[in-house]
């Protein structure tokens, strides 16, 4: 028998879960534009909302997705554990860690700009480590390529100090929000 109705029925429930991420993106986008149209004037702490909960939904993949590349070094190429890790590595990828950071500049951006005119040395700051944590993100989803076509060549020692620098920005990124030493 072959292997190809797994696959597509795995492809099938993957194509399911994106369309599932984009409707529930879609519905973000029409609630946000509901509650800017209705109280335009209260709108700024409902996008400073929707800007930590994407922000907590990015990071949360970006801390998970080299974890699962330390795991997934350790599973043997083609094996049903690897061809796992890719499936786990791409939805995480594509359903969650894109859309959240999409999110998180669409409305960080405009939080700076409508709350503090892009002022402030803080601001500019963390502008520029969201700019660090987004080339990490880049670098992320290279590896999942990577991963996908079994040409991944960086260890499992590699993963867990990448898995350590989103930690790093993420803490130098609060500090500045918070404490706004500048």
């Amino acid at each position: 028998m072959s292997n190809s109705k797994p696959d597509a029925k795995r492809d099938s429930s993957g194509m399911q879960a994106m369309t599932r991420a984009i409707a529930a993106i879609l519905v973000l986008l029409v609630l946000t534009g509901l509650v800017f149209w209705v109280y335009p004037d209260n709108f700024y702490p409902w996008a400073k909302a929707i800007h930590v909960i994407a922000v907590i939904a990015w990071m949360a993949g970006m801390l998970y997705l080299p974890r699962l590349f330390v795991y997934h070094c350790a599973a043997p190429v083609g094996s049903p554990q690897s061809e796992t890790f890719k499936v786990m590595e791409r939805r995480l990828l594509r359903a969650i860690i894109n859309p959240a950071m999409i999110v998180t500049w669409v409305f960080g951006l405009w939080l700076a700009w409508k709350g503090f005119a892009f002022q402030g040395g803080w601001l500019h700051a963390k502008i520029a480590l969201v700019l660090a944590m987004s080339a990490v993100h880049g670098y992320l989803s290279a590896a999942v390529r990577r991963f996908a076509e079994d040409r991944n060549e960086k260890p499992a020692r590699h993963w867990r100090i990448v898995n350590e620098v989103p930690t790093l920005l993420m803490i130098a990124i609060v500090i500045l929000v918070v404490v706004k030493p500048f």
